[in-house]
């Protein structure tokens, strides 16, 4: 990431004269942690602004800690009711799952599904995950810890379940084939920035198991220690996946206008979608969704589609947002494109944003187009998911 990313990152539209450079080294360490993430969702950098690396972002689980909501919270939490004893049919954008502790292991409950699969966060006691923006101050703090040597253990790790079929475990790069609990399971380190064409990396971790016949679920982790947690450690989360009633997934809004030929991929609720959503799911983001042309296939998969630099061309993006996470700022009851390829309404009393980004590899969107899709768009009460509507019906006009 080149220092200008970071600086555009920060900069679209004027910030407001109280940033300080701290804010800026934030955020251009959380834009960092995407590219090293193998994020690309670039709209996204005209959203949240505060952010640090995974070196030292959080309050280390296990300990006190707010969470998103319908998620489960880290330590303490009530277990999961007793699900079904088999995996029922679901479509896509359904929920199949629910969290759940497995040794030093917290799956969350999952927050971003795909006609391909549905994801999850993963925390581990003792290590600290950065998917939570922090203050300018904190920042600052944490950087002079880094500089004094003073680390703490971290984990960056979610939990991909893949629908029957979609995914392929013949395709993982340099894989092992084990035997887990009865399970087939395959094992691989990952490259570094999870890009394949980078070296792998010992501190990088794909686990991977069928958890029902043709269907398979996959952790990938990213830790500071090359040896911890270990693919012995993330074989506890074997025996602790279990199915639950099938639920759709639902977002806060409804869209009334699709370009021609753009199909949705995926959708976050209580977070963005795809691994934006992961990377800050405990940002208090609402919900939203990612659209390509053609529709990507649903099958032979080794990882999310947002895996990668440039994993998704020609798409675009909708982010339903509180104003406070975004680089913009608020206009209430207005709307704004911006030269970087995106569009912001804000509600009426300028506490919710709604962003529709075209910021994709081979893009060919014309702002016009932008401005239709983001006029169109209808936010139920984000305060109130009893408001929210299922995601394959509010993805299509």
């Amino acid at each position: 990431m080149q220092l200008h990313e970071f600086v555009d990152a920060v900069t679209a539209d004027e910030p407001p004269m109280s940033r300080t450079a701290d804010d800026i080294i934030a955020a251009g360490r959380r834009a960092e942690r995407r590219r090293r993430a193998g994020f690309a969702s670039a709209g996204a950098a005209g959203l949240v602004a505060v952010a640090v690396a995974g070196a030292f972002a959080l309050p280390t689980f296990g300990s006190s800690g707010d969470a998103a909501p319908g998620t489960t919270v880290a330590a303490g939490a009530t277990a999961a009711p007793t699900a079904a004893a088999t995996w029922a049919e679901a479509a896509p954008f359904t929920w199949t799952f629910q969290g759940f502790e497995a040794g030093p292991f917290h799956v969350q409950d999952p927050i971003v599904a795909s006609t391909a699969y549905q994801i999850a966060s993963v925390y581990q006691d003792g290590r600290t995950s950065n998917d939570k923006s922090v203050s300018g101050d904190e920042a600052a703090r944490a950087m002079a810890d880094k500089m004094k040597g003073k680390t703490k253990p971290t984990l960056y790790a979610y939990l991909t379940v893949y629908r029957p079929g979609a995914f392929d475990p013949a395709g993982i790069r340099a894989g092992k084939q084990v035997t887990v609990a009865g399970h087939r399971a395959v094992q691989a380190n990952l490259p570094t920035g999870l890009d394949p064409k980078n070296p792998l990396e010992p501190g990088n971790k794909l686990f991977a198991w069928e958890y029902t016949t043709g269907a398979w679920a996959a952790v990938t982790s990213i830790s500071n220690d090359d040896d911890a947690p270990s693919f012995a450690d993330f074989a506890m989360l074997v025996t602790g996946l279990k199915p639950s009633k099938p639920t759709p997934a639902t977002v806060p809004f409804e869209v009334g206008y699709v370009p021609a030929g753009y199909e949705p991929l995926q959708v976050g609720s209580h977070a963005m979608p795809g691994l934006d959503g992961i990377s800050s799911a405990r940002d208090g983001n609402y919900g939203g969704a990612t659209y390509t042309r053609p529709a990507l296939p649903a099958s032979g998969l080794t990882a999310p589609f947002d895996s990668g630099e440039d994993a998704i061309t020609d798409g675009f993006h909708i982010y339903v947002t509180p104003s406070r996470n975004s680089n913009q700022s608020a206009q209430a009851g207005k709307s704004k494109c911006y030269d970087g390829g995106f569009c912001n309404v804000w509600s009426v009393d300028g506490k919710v944003q709604v962003q529709v980004s075209a910021q994709t590899t081979g893009n060919k969107l014309p702002m016009s187009e932008l401005q239709k899709v983001a006029a169109s768009i209808k936010v139920a009460d984000v305060a109130k998911e009893s408001t929210w509507t299922p995601a394959a019906g509010a993805l299509r006009p």
